[in-house]
């Protein structure tokens, strides 16, 4: 009985000590200063979870949170829209799908990820901020084209960890020689209608390699130049900015397998993909949950999202969906950003901000029409709810193309969509029940995992901190010449061997032809002779 005692106590107290070393609190910075609402709503929860987990997080931030936790500490970054930044009004994003990949990297992605870390570092909070002495466990960065931040780490000496809000990244997985699986994986940005026939596959190599040079010979440079004018103190101190990320001790992606292209990635790439998701204790305004309830024949909810605006729609575009909600037995709830909308029939209703995870979630919504923005996309994934989308720029095509593929939804092509295609597309998903039945069964495999993604995503930060920047998970390969991670020069080598063996040989060859033709030559001649 005493002995019983004992081995109780022990394993108690063995608990207790591995508790221990879970929840011991670290100073952490998150780095999320991006201004896109979207970017927000996903990395908002590490920093809040962390938080309450007892950690101390300082959060450098656009959005600032109302009541945060008294550990949960915001670092105000002045609040600009992309279009204020590279000099220009803000356009119609609608017309934004007539740019291709190439076109919107070099009009939108690379002069606004260099303005927006320029308009970071050159902040007055981040800037009284930097001067201050302070002291990191952890520094966790969005990646998203905002390399200079990563610059932080090594000013605090601690190890980086970078969250992308997409999925798959080309760019890194080229710099830490993680598998391409051009077959199969699409580089982020990339708009393909047959991604897996020739011209796909090429075109999918053809981007990869454009991007990535890009990025790493040029862009790079610009986000180094940053580093120079706003942390000179830091000069020659720290690796190059690739140096930094290609030795990043963790990267997480929002994607995951059940949905996505199944892919292969190494231990220190980790998907979390959803995980802004979660059951919402909010509850509807009064009005919204009235609606939503009373509505028999269930509702259908639209949505551009955050950054595009439906009132910019194109009249006859617009009026290609009026004309098809009026047909609609169904209760139409539309994301509309102004005060009136001509021509709206009885079934439909507008608001110009709606709590869409909360209405997604309702059983009564039959259909989201949207964008396909990754978080808006991942919420009807998580509840169970088929889509119709219509893709305007960046991942939005290859998230809807997947959804089509996966069966769960139907792609419209913005610029070729009217009335009539609309019609049918809308009443194909509403009365056709096997794309509410995929729906549901790709949600119960989505939710079917071992821990949430927000769970799996603190405890591989926190697994990050106890194991001191886990530098055994990472590549060795990364270190290594393309040619040397590639095998070229063994292939190369096995190559001049047996092209030596066959060179040989075939010398050989001619040698003993040489010999026997010449004997044969020779009797031929005296026997000539003596005739």
């Amino acid at each position: 009985m005493l002995f019983h005692n004992i081995n109780v106590v022990a394993a108690v107290l063995s608990a207790l000590l591995l508790l221990a070393g879970y929840t011991e609190s670290a100073n952490i910075l998150h780095v999320i200063p991006f201004s896109a609402m979207s970017h927000y709503i996903f990395l908002r929860h590490i920093g809040l979870e962390l938080a309450q987990r007892g950690h101390n997080v300082t959060v450098i931030t656009t959005h600032k949170e109302k009541n945060p936790p008294s550990n949960y500490h915001q670092v105000q970054v002045q609040k600009k829209q992309i279009w204020e930044l590279i000099g220009g009004e803000r356009p119609n994003i609608f017309d934004m799908a007539e740019l291709s990949s190439e076109e919107f990297h070099h009009k939108v992605v690379w002069p606004g990820g260099l303005a927006f870390t320029e308009l970071t570092l050159n902040s007055s909070d981040v800037q009284e901020f930097l001067k201050k002495d302070n002291t990191f466990d952890l520094v966790i960065c969005e990646q998203f084209v905002q390399e200079a931040l990563y610059t932080l780490a090594s000013k605090y000496n601690a190890p980086l960890v970078i969250i992308s809000t997409f999925g798959n990244c080309m760019r890194h997985n080229i710099m830490t020689r993680n598998p391409l699986q051009l077959a199969t994986v699409l580089a982020e940005y990339l708009k393909l209608n047959n991604p897996g026939n020739f011209w796909g596959r090429l075109r999918n190599l053809y981007f990869t390699v454009y991007e990535y040079l890009w990025w790493r010979y040029w862009y790079l440079e610009k986000q180094e130049d940053l580093v120079k004018k706003y942390l000179p103190d830091l000069i020659g101190k720290t690796p190059s900015l690739y140096e930094m990320q290609k030795n990043a001790s963790l990267m997480l992606i929002n994607s995951h397998f059940s949905f996505d292209t199944p892919t292969a990635y190494l231990p220190n790439i980790v998907e979390i993909g959803g995980m802004h998701v979660r059951k919402s204790n909010k509850s509807l305004p009064e009005d919204l949950q009235k609606l939503l309830d009373e509505s028999k024949h269930g509702v259908v909810y639209m949505s551009f999202g955050s950054n595009i605006r439906s009132a910019e729609l194109p009249e006859h575009k617009k009026k290609a969906f009026l004309n098809v909600f009026k047909e609609l037995k169904q209760t139409v709830l539309w994301k509309w950003e102004e005060d009136v909308l001509e021509g709206k029939p009885k079934n439909l209703f507008t608001g110009k901000w709606l709590p869409q995870q909360e209405i997604i979630a309702h059983p009564n919504i039959k259909l989201f029409i949207t964008h396909g923005g990754l978080i808006g996309m991942q919420e009807a994934i998580y509840n169970g709810v088929p889509i119709v989308g219509v893709p305007i720029f960046s991942d939005q095509y290859n998230n809807v193309l997947l959804a089509e593929e996966v069966g769960v939804g139907k792609l419209l092509h913005y610029n070729d969509f009217n009335e009539d295609t609309l019609n049918k597309t809308i009443n194909e998903i509403l009365n056709n029940d096997s794309y509410l039945k995929t729906a549901r069964e790709v949600q119960k495999r989505w939710n079917d995992r071992p821990m949430s993604p927000l769970d799996t995503t603190i405890f591989w930060l926190e697994y990050v901190i106890r194991n001191k920047g886990a530098e055994y998970m990472k590549n060795p390969a990364r270190n290594m010449s393309w040619f040397e991670y590639t095998m070229l020069d063994v292939y190369a080598f096995i190559l001049l061997i047996i092209v030596a063996v066959l060179a040989f040989f075939v010398k050989l060859i001619l040698i003993v032809r040489a010999i026997v033709y010449g004997k044969q030559t020779n009797k031929m001649t005296k026997r000539k002779k003596r005739l």
